[in-house]
């Protein structure tokens, strides 16, 4: 059996025979409010593995470099060892969520340009909004691997926002993590699904993530077996 290196909200990380890749095993669990809200939902390891995949698949093709070896199986992907940054960036297109409620701000506005946010990764605090000035401060990252990220972040939108709007998909918005590689390559880590991402149907609004086990609004499997169903059309 594999050591243990790690166990997240939705991840274990398992060591390999090899010291500079790991394996991750995507579990079934779902939370929400910094874990507060938790539950299990069979399959969605299995979902959010499978679309995760495909979206960093596209994205390598398109010259962002992500810490994915390949697919091992239905739940488990073969990694490059990262030391992953503990910041969490997000992309906001169209207001919703934390935003509004920090800043008052009316929902479903299109904003002419991207919002760039970092918090703090940390369960303890909250993951508190910082910016470059504390992360700096803190030894969280350099002020040129920050300009990197953000950089590379605004990239993944443009990528992300013409992938889902081929699936008749809005990318309101989401959140991403980095990590480096021990010779310090920046790589596109952890995953994006519709645990990380806002999708709404560009006609009828309608959620397809996790806002529909946030609010209690819809099924999560079935929500996510749709993004996973457009993505295979």
């Amino acid at each position: 059996m594999a050591e243990l290196l790690y166990e997240g909200k939705a991840k274990q990380v398992y060591a390999t025979d090899k010291a500079d890749e790991y394996i991750i095993h995507n579990k079934d669990d779902a939370t929400a409010g910094n874990g507060v809200k938790h539950d299990q939902f069979q399959g969605k390891g299995v979902l959010n593995n499978t679309i995760s995949c495909i979206i960093f698949d596209m994205l390598e093709e398109a010259g962002v470099k992500t810490h994915l070896i390949e697919k091992i199986n239905e739940r488990d992907v073969l990694v490059k060892k990262v030391e992953i940054f503990a910041l969490e960036v997000i992309i906001r297109n169209i207001t919703t969520g934390s935003f509004c409620k920090r800043l008052g701000a009316p929902e479903g506005v299109v904003l002419e340009q991207p919002i760039f946010e970092m918090s703090y990764k940390n369960d303890d605090y909250g993951d508190p909004l910082i910016n470059d000035d504390h992360a700096i401060a803190m030894g969280l990252a350099s002020r040129e691997e920050i300009a990197f990220i953000r950089q590379e972040t605004l990239k993944i939108n443009e990528l992300l926002k013409a992938f889902f709007l081929e699936l008749n998909l809005k990318l309101v918005d989401f959140k991403i993590e980095f990590g480096k590689t021990e010779d310090g390559e920046i790589l596109l880590a952890d995953e994006i699904s519709p645990d990380s991402c806002r999708l709404w149907d560009v006609e009828t609004n309608q959620k397809y993530d996790k806002d529909v086990f946030r609010q209690d609004i819809g099924d999560l499997i079935e929500t996510y077996k749709a993004v996973l169903a457009r993505m295979q059309k």
